[in-house]
């Protein structure tokens, strides 16, 4: 408030504290003015954003002289797209499989069909690979895929039909089948033991996590690479990382949902969030969230943190994404009929 009245000043004075009060408010109407972003994405990259955003802000700040506030969404992949599809108000979607940003191409016309060759590397600006995370000492002797089939070997994974971890899994140890030269018959039987052993189906990859770390169900958990660490780190050197002998390239794709930056003119903002993750900086934010990078000099300097392990597609082994929802996990297919035959 003015030390004086207004009514009690001259009119210069008045023009002056008018003046003076302008000048005051200036800050709080240019961070007021700067753009908002909402990122919704998939369950386990909570942290990995936490570290992005304000490092992005940073950048924008120095780049632009704008403040920029960034919010974030996460749940299980399918559900956070449907969530989009449904009217939430997503400027970029950051998904662990392409299959979840073409659907908002498919029912909806939110991003372009062709959405995945706007950026690098099929617009996946990093990967991951599944890996079984088991307790100390791994009193099971898992070391396979096949181990997690075994009579009285209990087996922790998110639900295929609503989470990108879960079809990762179920994706993971078909294909590693596949790859090891076996039938797709006893590929479906291996998927099918593996998931008679699944005690509880939960919603997303971090409830997962959370029934074997903090529950202690289960006698082993499938999840991302990058996830492992955080486990440890949560809940105490309790566990040990399993590489499978093949197992499943993850490729987290990324892109702005057209429609929403447009209605909001959030484009340019939006684009440049995107792009800040295949940035150096960005690069290096992600390797040390233990997500693989694509950027050659950063993926060498931690060369030494990611195990090299044999890896495979979804296109390589399935034919796309669209293709491998299809067949594996529609209403009706594989999946359900593996459930609906009571091997689970």
């Amino acid at each position: 408030m003015p030390l004086y009245p207004m009514s009690r000043l001259s009119l210069p004075g008045r023009r002056a504290a008018l003046v003076l009060a302008a000048a005051a408010a200036l800050p709080l109407a240019a961070q007021a003015a700067g753009p908002t972003l909402l990122n919704v994405s998939y369950d386990v990259s909570r942290e990995f954003y936490k570290d992005i955003n304000p490092a992005f802000a940073a950048q924008w700040k120095k780049t632009t002289g704008e403040d920029v506030t960034l919010n974030q969404s996460h749940g299980g992949s399918s559900r956070q797209a449907r969530s989009v599809i449904d009217g939430l108000q997503a400027d970029v979607i950051t998904m662990n499989q392409a299959i979840d940003i073409d659907a908002l191409a498919e029912r909806g016309g939110l991003v372009p069909a062709n959405w995945a060759t706007r950026l690098p590397f099929g617009s996946a600006p990093t990967t991951s690979v599944q890996v079984i995370l088991v307790r100390k000492g791994n009193p099971k002797k898992i070391s396979d895929w096949n181990d997690l089939g075994k009579p009285g070997v209990s087996v922790i994974i998110p639900n295929p039909k609503v989470t990108g971890n879960g079809r990762a899994t179920y994706l993971a140890a078909w294909g590693a089948s596949i790859k090891g030269g076996v039938s797709p018959e006893a590929a479906k039987a291996l998927v099918g033991r593996i998931f008679a052993n699944v005690p509880v189906l939960d919603g997303g990859g971090r409830a997962a996590t959370t029934t074997f770390a903090q529950r202690n169900l289960g006698d082993a958990l499938v999840t991302f690479e990058s996830e492992a660490p955080l486990i440890v780190k949560e809940f105490g050197d309790n566990f040990e990382v399993i590489y499978p002998n093949r197992t499943l390239l993850a490729e987290n794709p990324v892109s702005v949902v057209d429609k929403v930056v447009d209605k909001r003119g959030t484009r340019k903002v939006a684009e440049a969030y995107l792009q800040f993750l295949y940035s150096e900086a960005g690069q290096e934010i992600a390797a040390k969230h233990h997500m693989r990078p694509r950027d050659a000099k950063v993926a060498a300097k931690y060369a030494k943190v990611f195990p090299k392990v044999s890896t495979f597609t979804v296109d390589e082994v399935f034919g796309s994404w669209a293709k491998a929802q299809k067949d594996h996990f529609n209403d009706g297919a594989i999946y359900d009929q593996i459930i609906s035959s009571g091997k689970r």
